[in-house]
């Protein structure tokens, strides 16, 4: 036990009594145990011990009859949920029950959240302890915190615990009420959870945004500029922005529609390329300079949101992976606890900032007055203090690389850039906008205009610059236009004058930092569960990556259409948000609990106007009207007309979605034409043109011709798994084939190198020739056949197979070979992969600085640097896989650390098992 010293309590007058100390990691338990005294035993309950029953089995029997058992929470008595210490922590809590007979108080010191308090109450309830107990609470784990913590105790925070027990239920409810409503109308295996499905539909919103946008092209001039000789600097740059005193349209003026929605002049290219060659040669003068003193503010310390945003941004970390990393740093004292909506700093931080900032800037890089970030966050958790480096004295990156792995040293100097940067002083300079007009020879006066920024000091951002979205534009705050000092009426040349033309472009789609901000905005969930969030609706396939935008699945288009139209109000972000604020006022005790939650269930005066509880509660909403959801209308998505004025829609099906419209059969009666919709297809892709595509290779298959030795016609088509060929058999009579047994169609998976509109006849024999017999072995006369799996190709001799090289060799690969292979010891999973080539080789890894390949494996395709393999996700493609997303996906591996080995059973201990089986030999041998 980490910091276990002996094993009795201290009875005796007057000695220091022995505490349990009990947080919730390993890591946390071995950094505490260090700085604690020899009285403390400090152990980890290895996250959440109790939780709701997960399925039907793990109900106590006594509630199996109960109404409200699957919901695990008792509806008709106060929303008593039934808590289980869960199957793999039993062991957990019988190890704190003995460790609880060793000492003589006990000291919960998990988390300082709401979470945490709750894990505190469910350690309390499980282990029943009979010492006295106190709540233990830090924010960052120094030796001074901890010591300070371990001598000003408080009582467990009741109203913190009913709080996160109340989204807990909620939570429940939402998920197990909806969900089966989503099973019953469009397939089974999905979900709806309160925040998830709000999630979920900010994305499907801007993808329908972006289907129907309609770009709009535009054109001005740009001119380069000379100032004259003394000008320093003597060329610089301008745009067109108006013709005879009417604004020229920029992007901004169009509507999605791709009408101007303002009253302003819109330039074609022939007007631009007319109006650049009637200036040509044009004198032209300054008639308008304006400057201005430019002064910015430093940038507030992270927050858990603010920090999964920048970490996005600028180390490309996944939400996920920034608070995995975070989550070390903390439990190993580098920084403050990472799930906070505060940006204040403690007077000793803000010490410890501003007397580094001096020591490596200088004096007039620090702010005159300390500052204080304060902000009034919507929904707001109990406040803590900033994420920032921990101690009353901050480690430099430099003095804390050689302790960390490559991403926790990343992650942390981007906090402590950031916490120093917030104590040192505004950036200062000059904003400088310039108006130059020219008369055309064919009389149009134009004018143009430039605009520069010069910085004059740089404040701090000489020690940190907040990167800015690429997606959504904007300038970095450092960046600079240096024009040069002009005066109004002053003469300048035009060197060059070149049209330029431009087209509008729709929304971005979200990216994980741009949908954590907008989850913030909106005051929808917690920041610290946005990173689980975004991966369940990515777990769940509502959304999928393309490089990192996230893209909105066709099923989560059916979802969240389903519960647009039938449950508004539970994907309303207005009514969302407003519950977060009804869930607050429980936290601050202003709310009682199950009152709330009765009101939310069956319906009461709880919410604001038109909220769940006031039209009559969830049961009664998802109770009422399910049978009447048309689920052919749910499952279909209106995408356009073709030229035929027919209707084009997704349908979403069993097997996946498809594309549909009216069209008519052999027999010219009318039958729909249907075509499958490639996996990797983002919906707003999806145009006439490729539909029209996509239908001219029919679900029926393309034919390719006839199988000169059976006479059956060969087509290709593309299936679940994959593109396939396979042969048309001729249909039979009722009675014939009523005798008869039924002959399934030989079919072949097409190779990675062939494309279902480019394969012969020829290549689509071969394919259904396999599994192609290689020969007998010798020794024990068993068949060996050369066949093509899912998982690549190989060989077969009874159940043992071997993986082969590459695809060709199913068709060269000789008996002599395949003995030669199965002679060699079996490789499984990627030992044999190991021995194939490459599918691609990349640079090398930033981390272990070895070169990455991308291979082949039992379950598809990996990236390796030899020490991690990362398996590549469904949005990855080799081809296209970049040597960022590479080290990205092995860092990802790597933070989650080796897969735990697989233990082998022994044969005494299969014994002792069979010993205490039900079947109960021991009992039966007794007897005797």
């Amino acid at each position: 036990m980490a910091g276990s010293n002996g094993t009795k309590k201290n009875g005796s007058a007057g000695a220091e009594p022995r505490r349990l100390v009990i947080v919730e990691s390993p890591a946390k338990a071995r950094k505490i145990a260090s700085y604690l005294g020899r009285n403390f035993v400090v152990e980890s309950s290895r996250g959440h011990i109790r939780d709701l029953p997960r399925k039907a089995a793990e109900v106590p029997a006594k509630y199996k009859g109960e109404s409200w058992s699957n919901l695990g929470v008792n509806v008709d008595n106060g929303f008593e949920p039934i808590y289980i210490v869960t199957p793999d922590k039993k062991a957990t809590v019988t190890e704190l029950k003995e460790a609880l007979k060793t000492v003589d108080e006990l000291y919960l010191a998990t988390d300082g959240d709401r979470e945490g308090e709750a894990i505190a109450w469910h350690l309390l309830e499980a282990l029943k302890p009979k010492v006295p107990v106190s709540r233990m609470v830090f924010h960052e784990i120094t030796e001074s915190a901890i010591i300070a913590a371990s001598q000003n105790t408080r009582p467990l925070d009741q109203d913190l615990v009913d709080a996160q027990e109340t989204r807990r239920i909620l939570d429940r409810l939402y998920g197990y009420e909806v969900s089966p409503v989503l099973w019953k109308k469009i397939t089974r295996g999905l979900s709806a959870g309160r925040v998830q499905s709000v999630a979920t539909r900010i994305v499907v919103d801007r993808e329908r945004e972006r289907m129907k946008f309609v770009s709009a092209s535009y054109w001005d001039i740009s001119a380069k500029l000379d100032a004259g000789a003394e000008a320093e600097p003597r060329n610089f740059g301008a745009r067109l922005v108006a013709v005879d005193g009417n604004k020229l349209a920029t992007g901004r003026d169009f509507g999605p529609d791709g009408r101007l929605k303002n009253n302003v002049l819109r330039l074609d290219e022939a007007d631009a390329r007319r109006l650049a060659g009637a200036l040509t040669g044009s004198a032209m003068r300054v008639s308008s300079v304006e400057e201005k003193p430019y002064t910015r503010r430093p940038y507030a310390p992270f927050m858990t949101s603010t920090l999964q945003q920048e970490a996005g941004r600028k180390l490309r970390f996944g939400s996920d992976r920034t608070m995995r990393v975070a989550q070390r740093l903390y439990e190993n004292g580098y920084i403050t606890y990472m799930r906070t909506d505060s940006t204040t700093l403690s007077e000793t931080a803000i010490s410890a900032a501003r007397a580094q900032a001096r020591e490596l800037y200088g004096d007039a890089f620090v702010s005159p007055q300390p500052r204080q970030y304060t902000r009034k966050v919507k929904n707001a958790q109990e406040a803590h203090e900033a994420i920032r480096p921990a101690g009353e004295v901050f480690r430099t990156p430099g003095q804390v690389a050689g302790e960390l792995e490559t991403d926790e040293f990343r992650l942390y100097e981007l906090i402590w850039q950031r916490t120093v940067a917030s104590q040192m002083a505004d950036a200062r300079g000059t904003t400088m906008s310039v108006r130059i007009t020219g008369t055309a020879g064919s009389g149009e006066e134009c004018t143009f205009a430039a605009s520069g920024r010069t910085i004059t000091f740089p404040g701090f951002l000489r020690a940190y610059v907040e990167t800015v979205d690429t997606e959504e534009g904007g300038e970095a705050d450092d960046a600079e236009r240096r024009l040069p000092q002009l005066v109004k009426d002053q003469g300048v040349t035009a060197t060059e004058l070149s049209p330029d033309g431009h087209s509008t472009s729709p929304p971005p789609r979200y990216t994980e930092p741009s949908l954590v901000k907008a989850l913030e905005e909106l005051g929808i969930g917690r920041p610290s569960t946005y990173a689980s969030i975004i991966n369940t609706i990515q777990d769940r396939g509502y959304v999928w990556k393309k490089g990192s935008a996230l893209v909105p699945s066709w099923i989560a288009f059916s979802v969240v259409g389903l519960l647009e139209r039938h449950f508004g109000r539970l994907v309303d972000y207005d009514f969302t948000a407003a519950m977060e604020d009804e869930l607050d006022r429980i936290a601050s005790g202003e709310q009682q609990r199950t009152t709330w939650l009765s009101g939310f269930y069956f319906g009461g005066d709880v919410g604001p106007e038109g909220s769940v509880g006031r039209d009559g509660g969830l049961k009664k909403l998802v109770g009422s009207g399910v049978d009447t959801i048309d689920a052919r209308e749910i499952n279909s998505i209106p995408l356009f007309d073709d030229e035929q004025k027919r209707p084009v829609v997704v349908r979403v099906g069993r097997y996946g979605p498809y594309l549909e419209r009216d069209g008519e059969g052999p027999d010219g009666a009318e039958h729909p034409q249907r075509a499958n919709l490639p996996e990797d297809l983002p919906p707003d892709e999806l145009d006439l043109e490729l539909a029209e595509k996509l239908f001219s290779t029919p679900v029926e298959g393309r034919t390719l011709g006839t199988d000169p030795v059976t006479g059956h016609d060969i087509v290709a088509k593309e299936g679940r798994f994959g593109p396939y060929v396979t042969e048309v058999l001729p249909e039979q009579d009722d009675a014939a084939s009523a005798k008869a047994k039924k002959v399934k169609p030989r079919t072949g998976s097409l190779f990675k190198s062939m494309a279902i509109d480019s394969i012969t006849l020829e290549d689509a024999l071969r394919l259904l020739s396999l599994p192609r017999v290689v020969g007998n072995d010798p020794v024990s006369g068993e068949e060996i056949t050369a066949q093509n799996g899912r998982y690549g190709p190989y060989l077969k001799k009874g159940t043992d197979s071997r993986s082969l090289a590459n695809e060709e060799d199913l068709f060269t690969v000789t008996l002599e070979d395949a003995l030669k292979l199965y002679a060699e010891p079996k490789r499984r999973g990627r030992q044999a992969a190991a021995s194939a080539p490459p599918l691609k080789e990349m640079g090398n890894d930033p981390v272990s600085g070895k070169p990455m390949v991308v291979k082949d494996g039992r379950f598809g395709p990996y990236v390796t640097d030899g020490e991690y393999n990362a398996s590549l996700r469904k949005s990855d493609n080799v081809e296209t896989l970049t040597d960022e997303r590479a080290a990205e996906l092995l860092a990802e591996k790597r933070a989650k650390g080796p897969a735990p080995k697989r233990t082998t059973r022994r044969a005494g201990t299969t014994k002792t098992a069979a010993k205490k089986a039900p079947a109960k030999k021991a009992p039966a041998k007794s007897k005797s």
